[in-house]
């Protein structure tokens, strides 16, 4: 039994209107031993019709007039209600099928039954209480973790505390459970999450400080065979379509073709000198080739060969200016220039173990060497291509390490890009998306049905996935967005799932907005921002969207698939020494 209150004077569609009784107007009440919260705004409300409890939650309120005589005013508070499901067998059903009916009585509802309309499955997963009810909310882990999550709020709102509290009291819970079948990743670019966050044990934690800065940074483990991938080169180095993504192609294709031979690329490397320095037809170009091969081969005769040879521009040819003797290379394997001055200095290249990164440079400048002999391509054309895989390198050598083999991964890897430049956190976040999706799908692939699960967490989104960069060429920015909203769409599949964290939802690209499952608001005023929400999720109620400008720190609106109704959730500060770096600086503080 429970406490009546009031009974339906009004249905229109599915706005309800209940008189209220005179004595039910009070903030608190107890029937029998147990607490009921009176009729408020965001209250639940139970309207009984027939053998079935239809529960309608309170959207407003106002007073009528009764009737007015000379002496006073007597008024009557009506509230109005919108259906939200119903009870049937003591169990809660979400959504409209039944209405009530004029005169039908109105009761307030307990704690216990509020709780069963949240859905709660697991006591122990408790992330805060209801901003109204006060109840404690355990969220439904099992519904959650196997979605796409979206965790968006403006800055000083709590997303970063909300963000740490979800996977701090998963791994809390679950730690034994998961271990082994799981593995969470984090793209942290502010280096919130590098210390005692989410998992304080580090014997299941590896955490990544990535500098580019200097070389005294981490470097992550990245496989040989996702590096030497000619589509993640033409988007590294934005090459373009017709001369330098078929220019990489050639590099990449070559060396996969020989590389169980350890001597290839020495012989290669000897061989594209002696066929460019035998050539009729000299270019310009070839000097300072040569001068760079000897450089990365480290090869003092090749260097000296270089220094000493010239470009003759009125005969178009190679020479030696300071050479007594033949001066000019006039082509040919029996050329008398050639067997002086250089036959010798090419036999005596020897290449040692190299950086993939310097055998990159390596190839590039050999293959160019080959191409611009065989008249395959323009200098002017690659030369370009050139200046900006010197540029990139450098930085990425700084935070990749090429293995042949990926080390077995911890549960959770931090990967902190606080001290990396701008480059490299557009870059980093779609390699290692490339990267884990591609292995963990073909993993899947090979032993179905699905034995592991991949959790990708994005902090600070909007710089991965935004539509608004200008920094950017169109194809970069159309292949990085390709691939995360292939992920989001195909990844469930796979048991692949994203989490993103951003100040700016509507900077996010649309699709992937769409299909996120389950939301986790707190405060935004920005209107493009509460317009995408409104747009985006079909579960976020009317008063759920206008507290949204509102909302206290801390405080968020949780909906999705995962929730039967949107709920105004109060998350728990996260404890001293586990919360994420960054909270507000205390000014007070500071200045006194």
């Amino acid at each position: 039994m429970s406490i009546a209150i009031g009974e339906v004077i009004s249905v229109k569609g599915t706005n309800i209107v209940i008189e209220l009784y005179e004595e039910s107007n009070k903030e608190t009440l107890f029937y029998d031993g147990v607490k009921f919260h009176g009729v408020s705004i965001q209250e639940f409300v139970l309207i009984r019709r027939g053998f079935k409890d239809v529960v309608a939650r309170v959207q407003g309120e106002y007073l009528d007039e009764r009737f007015k005589s000379e002496e006073s005013n007597y008024y009557i508070r009506k509230v109005e209600l919108v259906p939200i499901g119903y009870f049937q067998s003591d169990k809660f059903f979400e959504g409209i099928k039944h209405l009530p009916m004029i005169r039908d009585i109105a009761y307030l509802m307990s704690d216990d039954q509020v709780k069963k309309i949240f859905g709660k499955s697991d006591y122990n997963f408790i992330v805060g209480e209801t901003l109204t009810e006060e109840i404690p909310v355990s969220l439904p882990w099992e519904k959650l973790f196997n979605t796409h999550l979206g965790v968006f709020g403006n800055t000083g709102s709590g997303k970063s505390n909300t963000l740490t509290n979800l996977y701090t009291t998963l791994f809390s819970n679950k730690l034994d459970k998961i271990i082994g079948k799981s593995h969470f990743v984090v793209i942290d670019f502010n280096g919130e999450y590098t210390n005692n966050q989410l998992i304080a044990n580090r014997e299941h934690k590896q955490v990544y400080q990535l500098d580019t800065r200097s070389d005294n940074g981490d470097k992550f483990p990245l496989t040989s065979e996702a590096f030497w991938d000619e589509e993640l080169f033409g988007i590294l180095f934005k090459a373009t379509e017709n001369t330098q993504k078929p220019f990489l192609k050639r590099i990449v294709s070559g060396r996969a073709r020989f590389q169980t031979n350890s001597m290839s690329l020495e012989s290669y490397v000897k061989k594209i000198l002696k066929k460019a320095l035998i050539s009729t037809a000299h270019k310009k170009e070839f000097v300072d080739l040569i001068y760079e091969i000897a450089k990365l081969v480290k090869s003092v005769d090749l260097e000296q060969l270089a220094n000493q040879m010239g470009w003759h521009g009125k005969d178009g040819k190679l020479y030696f200016p300071n050479k007594a003797a033949h001066k000019f290379l006039s082509g040919g394997e029996s050329d008398p220039a050639y067997v002086t001055h250089c036959k010798d200095k090419i036999d005596s290249v020897s290449i040692s173990q190299m950086t993939p990164f310097n055998e990159l440079k390596l190839r590039i400048n050999t293959q160019l060497l080959s191409d611009l002999v065989s008249g395959y391509v323009q200098f002017d054309h690659i030369q370009p291509l050139l200046k900006r895989v010197e540029a990139s390198l450098t930085s990425l050598d700084r935070v990749f390490n090429v293995v042949t083999e990926q080390p077995q991964p911890k549960l959770l890897t931090i990967l902190s890009l606080r001290k990396t430049n701008q480059e490299i956190k557009k870059v980093l976040p779609l390699l290692l998306a490339k990267f884990y999706y591609s292995s963990h799908k073909q993993q899947v692939i090979n032993q179905n049905p699905t034995q592991q699960t991949f959790h990708m967490i994005i902090d600070e989104a909007h710089n991965v996935l935004s539509m608004q960069s200008t920094r950017e060429s169109e194809s970069w920015k159309d292949y990085r967005l390709e691939l995360f909203e292939e992920i989001i769409k195909e990844g469930r599949k796979f048991g692949f799932f994203l989490t993103l964290s951003s100040q700016r939802p509507a900077d996010i690209s649309p699709t992937v907005m769409s299909q996120l499952h389950n939301f986790f608001i707190h405060r935004l005023v920005n209107d493009r921002d509460l317009k995408l929400l409104e747009n985006t999720i079909s579960s976020l109620d009317d008063l759920s969207r206008q507290m949204i400008p509102n909302l206290a720190k801390g405080c968020a609106v949780i909906t999705g698939t995962s929730f039967d109704i949107p709920m105004v959730v109060q998350f728990n500060e996260v404890a001293e020494g586990s919360r994420p770096d960054s909270d507000d600086i205390n000014i007070g503080e500071l200045w006194s």
